[in-house]
């Protein structure tokens, strides 16, 4: 636990591969690391310094964000990824006619692609509802002249 006290998930492949069959077989199991380590630096603080507390939890959240890279990066289990970005919002069959919507609100849109990236975006709602509070130096030295880091936590 770092700054903060934040969780740090590692990736278990073959228990990620059981709750997301989609990726039972494919990718290979080096690409799945780069992704988890992708989404621990980009979308999850995954290195302690992070609001979400709970190991259980940040594994978790890490799982669903991890499902959404590989699908939008590398499709599900050997097929190809979709180059369509969005929500399917009207089919037609005859003459052949699709469209797709992409919007949405709070900045989602990216994770709205893919089930997994709209489960992760409701499931860590709690950690984007207000910014962390970083508390000032005091003369007694609590706060963040403490932090080794010499700053406050990273949010989110």
């Amino acid at each position: 636990m770092g700054c903060g006290g934040g969780a740090i998930a590692v990736l278990d492949i073959p228990a990620f591969r059981l709750a997301y069959p989609a990726f039972a077989t494919n990718p290979a199991d080096p690409v799945l690391t780069a992704y988890f380590a992708l989404a621990g630096e980009v979308w999850l603080r995954n290195d302690g310094t992070g609001r979400v507390k709970s190991v259980v939890l940040q594994t978790q959240l890490m799982y669903m964000l991890l499902a959404h890279v590989t699908q939008l990066f590398s499709g599900p289990d050997g097929t190809n990824p979709s180059s369509v970005v969005g929500r399917l919002s009207n089919t037609t069959e005859g003459s052949v006619t699709v469209a797709l919507e992409y919007a949405s609100t709070n900045n989602s849109q990216w994770f709205d692609q893919t089930p997994y990236g709209a489960a992760f975006w409701s499931a860590s709602s709690a950690y984007r509802s207000f910014p962390a509070y970083l508390p000032g130096p005091t003369r007694f030295g609590t706060g963040i002249s403490n932090n080794p880091r010499g700053r406050g936590c990273r949010a989110f």
